[in-house]
């Protein structure tokens, strides 16, 4: 497929699987759910010939990296640990951390207990924690649910939605990729009723291949999660609570490490969790903003929307953190 090499290790009490390419200073590549690093595949070599040294690791619960079934084995302590024994595994002091959705808040974790660890933070999609002082995330998804179905209150109880998505892995991964596109307007999905399943309220979608989206990586995408299941992904969430409490300290403060941002102005994260304005928000989130960057026509799988635009605008930012050194 590519120069990249696959990798495997024991990293934080389990088996975690990466792929490498390239030489130099360190960048660690982080996706969410239901990614895995093949999110990040259409980027990885261009970062490499820029004399970046290029990891993207499978997180914790998904892909081929190991799936702990306990959801208290995805708090901060576990998903930080993960990163920096990553680093430690990879015998570098410090990395540019790149990410979005569950990638990037566990970044932001990092950065927070460890600032001098994070060489800089590119956020894609999610500037900032979008938690609320007065109410934890699944108190807050519970009682939206009790008026339209709710992915995220969906997910909670352990079972259901393993069952659900693991009895029809295609068709859910091709509807949430369609649905969290530009193609779809994803907050639909929250107009069907309680007690509704998640494939059940995802909408159908056209034939692949998509302008964005090939059917070799939706069936990539479709074997690692039929061989692994979804429970690992799933227990981000029913993690959020535990999370929630452990960023108590760092609330109201600043990150100090040096932040890039590339949003997108269809993306569903940005029009429902993080408040009316989140990019002028995100001063009161980061004390050091470099760039912001919004792209146009692109929702939530930003990489694969827009590859060739996040491709150019994160390797500006690259220059721009490499002539700072």
């Amino acid at each position: 497929m590519a120069d990249w090499t696959h990798h495997r290790a024991t990293i934080n009490g389990i088996g975690m699987h990466y792929v490498e390419q390239g030489s130099g200073p360190l960048l660690i590549l982080c996706h969410g759910f239901p990614h895995l690093w093949l999110s990040w595949h259409r980027q990885i070599a261009a970062f490499a010939a820029l004399g970046w040294r290029v990891v993207v690791p499978d997180m914790r619960g998904m892909g081929q990296t190991d799936a702990p079934a306990d959801p208290a084995l995805y708090d901060c302590d576990h998903t930080v640990g993960d990163l920096l024994g990553l680093l430690d595994h990879l015998g570098e002091a410090q990395a540019v951390f790149a990410g979005l959705d569950f990638g990037i808040f566990a970044i932001y974790d990092l950065a927070w207990r460890h600032p001098d660890r994070v060489r800089a933070i590119i956020a894609l999609e999610n500037p900032f924690w979008p938690d609320r002082e007065d109410i934890s995330p699944l108190a807050e998804a519970a009682e939206w649910a009790k008026n339209h179905f709710v992915h995220i209150d969906y997910f909670r109880p352990p079972g259901i939605a393993d069952r659900d998505l693991a009895a029809a892995p295609r068709e859910f991964l091709r509807k949430v990729f369609f649905a969290l596109s530009a193609d779809y307007h994803y907050l639909d999905v929250w107009k069907h009723p309680p007690g509704t399943t998640y494939i059940a309220a995802l909408p159908e979608t056209p034939p692949l291949p998509w302008a964005w989206l090939q059917e070799w990586e939706l069936e990539w995408f479709v074997s690692e999660y039929s061989r692994s299941g979804f429970t690992g992904g799933l227990n981000w969430y029913r993690a959020m609570d535990l999370r929630w409490e452990q960023r108590r300290p760092h609330r109201g403060t600043r990150s100090t490490v040096p932040f890039y941002f590339i949003g997108s102005r269809q993306d569903v994260d940005l029009e429902a969790w993080h408040g009316d304005d989140p990019i002028s928000a995100i001063p009161r989130h980061h004390a050091d903003v470099r760039r912001i960057e919004i792209i146009d026509a692109a929702g939530h799988m930003l990489q694969l929307e827009r590859s060739a635009d996040v491709t150019r605008i994160m390797s500006a930012f690259l220059h721009e953190i490499a002539a700072d050194a």
